[in-house]
This record gives C-alpha cells, structure tokens and sequence, in this order.
C-alpha cells in the first residue's frame, strides 16, 4: 500500500493544541503496516476514567483541543486519534486502499491492540461516531458509555439531506480540496485563520488527501452498500445497549440532527438521559462549542456508575 506521510514541520505553532503526538504502526490489511498518531491529556489511565475522541471528515484530533483541556482539568483522561489518512497519520495514496471496514479495524488495532483501553468511553462525531458505533457494537465488553456528538450510524436504508449530497459533491469535484474552508463551513460561529490553517497543515498538497476525497463515499447510502449488513448488525447490538448513551447535538447542524431523535428512541442506554443541546453549535461543535462539549463529556465521565 502506498502512503505519504506529513513532515513534522507542518504541525509546529498550531494554536491552543500543546499535545505531544504518540505513534503506532498497526496492519495495513494490505500485508504492510501504518503509522497511526495520537494524542493524550490528563491522569494516567490507572488513576481516571479514559474518554476516546473520534474526529470525522475532513478534520483531525486538533478539533478536540478545547474538549481535551477541560476533560484534563476535570481529571479524566483524554485520548484523541487521527483517522488513518488525516492528522499526523499515514495517508494512502489510492483511494480504493480506503473502506469502511479498514477504518473500522485501523482504529480497532490501535485502541484495542496498542493502547488496550478498557472501560473506555466513546465520543464520536461524523464518522468518528460512524467508526465508534461500530467498535461499540462488536465490543461492547471495552466500552463504559457514548457520548454521541453530530453522528449517526447509516444502513443505506434512509436517505441523505440534499446539504450532504452537496457537501460530497463538492469535495468530490473540487480541483483543490479547501480542507479548512471545508471546516468553516461546518461551523455555526466564525474559524479563525489560524485555525483554518491547522486544518490545512496535514495535507501538504493534493497527493495527500485521498482520505478526505474519499470519505463521503464511504457512506452507506444504498442497502447494496458493502457496510450495510455490518451496520445493520451494529445497530442489532446498540438496540439492546443499556450502559450510558449520551446525545450531545449542536442546535445548527442539517447533516446529522436527524440523527439525534433516532438514537435517544432507539438505544435502550440513552432513556431517562437528559440529553443535552449546544447552543449556537454547528457540525463541528467542538470549534463551536467545545469547552462546554467538554464540560457535558466530564461530568457525564464522572457521575457514571464506576468512575474511578
């Protein structure tokens, strides 16, 4: 499998985001191995409870750097990922290297595998809820509780807004793919250009971004979607969930906030929640709205049955 790999330089005097990056390398599924990043802030694992943070298309762990402080300083561990082909992690050039399932494993190697992380909890937004939902469903034994944030878990049997099939369109289409425009536009309230250009930093050129071009259409939007029967399975075992699940929405996303009703009525752990709703809070509410997302995450972490 082919891949690029972002030089260090790229990611120096990125704003509000002190974290040092760890690395892994995981099977590639291709005979080969990856490179996985990841960030960490807070307690060692033996002393807090462990929240794992998924970001989704097109960002990387930088968008959780508000929520990481404020879980830190609440005293729960923070773990943020980089998706295989974003952040600081490889990037396969060819975009058939890139499938729901391979994701799905990439981040079942490194946080199963490498970090070992048990009695985890889960905060998935887009496809890090995509991706999430899917390690909780098939390993329901390593998960405490979700918090589920602007995501859903498509089977290709309900169909997308008419602004996600524009959004893939766009990304599909574009002769340069505008990753922190991409970003802004996700956003509820305005992105600075520093953050903007932290969102740029893992993509040197367009040879990097087959990850992000990709991604969109990786979505189940048919039932002849490859993902479609695991996903239905994943939704067979969330059906019967009954640990803690937390729907957190920002109050101005159009892609997901349909979402949001579906799991609280489906999911037997979100019932007698109070689920809440960010406000002013778009697609990205950690830039939005992430010290309170924050604030929501650690004090759902710390008041659930068992939290060290």
């Amino acid at each position: 499998m082919e891949t690029l790999r972002t030089p260090d330089e790229r990611f120096t005097d990125l704003p509000d985001f002190p974290f040092e990056p760890h690395y892994a390398d995981v099977p590639d599924q291709d005979g080969g191995t990856l490179r996985m990043a990841w960030v960490e802030a807070g307690p060692p694992a033996a002393e807090a409870p462990t929240v794992l943070l998924l970001h989704g298309e097109p960002s990387w762990s930088f968008l959780y750097r508000h929520v990481m402080r404020v879980l830190a300083d609440a005293g729960v561990r923070a773990v943020a990922v980089d998706l295989v082909g974003f952040g600081r992690s490889d990037k396969p050039t060819d975009p058939a290297a890139h499938s729901y399932a391979r994701h799905v494993e990439w981040v079942r190697s490194l946080v199963f595998d490498v970090l070992d992380l048990r009695e985890v909890t889960l905060v998935g937004q887009d496809w890090g809820g995509l991706i999430g939902l899917r390690l909780v469903a098939e390993n329901p034994e390593r998960f405490a509780s979700v918090v589920a944030a602007n995501t859903g878990l498509p089977t290709g049997e309900h169909g997308m807004p008419d602004v996600w099939w524009a959004f893939r369109k766009a990304v599909e289409g574009a002769e340069v793919l505008d990753v922190g425009r991409l970003v802004a536009s996700g956003c509820a309230r305005e992105l600075t250009a520093e953050a903007r250009a932290a969102y740029d930093a893992p993509f040197p050129d367009e040879t990097y971004k087959a990850g992000p071009r990709v991604m969109p259409s990786l979505v189940p939007t048919s039932t002849d979607d490859p993902a479609t029967e695991a996903n239905r399975r994943a939704w067979d075992e969330l059906t019967r969930w009954e640990k803690p699940l937390l729907v957190a929405f920002g109050d101005s996303d159009p892609i997901t906030g349909a979402m949001a009703p579906v799991l609280k009525r489906a999911i037997p752990g979100a019932q007698g929640l109070a689920h809440p709703v960010l406000a002013d809070a778009g697609h990205f509410l950690q830039e939005d709205a992430g010290e309170e997302l924050g604030r929501v995450v650690a004090q759902f972490v710390t008041d659930a049955p068992g939290a060290r």
